[in-house]
């Protein structure tokens, strides 16, 4: 196997792993937002949205625990996603498009965070944390698209 291919291959490893990873920590969400706000030194507006998140988690969770089952559907479509980049592992060139379609969705992240959150009064600090997922997920898709356009014009000659 070529340097460009192998290279490819490590990034979106990387990328499925991260992918996967964070779809597993959707499921159990009410145990980890305990578990942060127990163990981390959060003060402030940011210690009290987190316990108000938890506080309505524990609610939900008492009152009304099917809905709970759609981050498990959350989680499932993490898994689902990270599948979709076995493509570009196994043919990088002729499956591009896959890293050009998750880059497209890295972005849209921005609009939906800004729009939606603010319409769920979500807090501005938690709006960028979640655009930090877009921006840091497009990062490795950024690196992946480069070297694939380097094998591509490598393979020609």
């Amino acid at each position: 196997m070529n340097k460009e291919k192998q290279i490819i291959r490590n990034w979106l490893v990387f990328f499925i792993v991260a992918l996967f990873l964070s779809g597993l920590t959707a499921i159990p969400v009410e145990r980890e937002l305990s578990f942060v706000i127990d163990h981390f030194p959060f003060e402030g507006s940011i210690k009290s949205w987190l316990e108000e998140v938890l506080q309505g988690l524990q609610q939900t969770g008492k009152d009304y625990p099917y809905l709970f089952y759609g981050y498990d559907w959350l989680g499932f479509a993490h898994v689902v996603i990270a599948m979709a980049f076995i493509g570009p592992y196994r043919d990088p060139v002729k499956n591009k498009w896959v890293i050009e379609w998750a880059m497209l969705c890295c972005l849209s992240i921005l609009p939906l965070a800004f729009i939606v959150g603010s319409i769920r009064g979500i807090p501005w600090f938690h709006i960028l944390i979640d655009c930090s997922f877009g921006i840091l997920g497009i990062l490795p898709l950024w690196v992946v698209k480069k070297w694939i356009a380097h094998l591509e014009e490598t393979t020609k000659h």
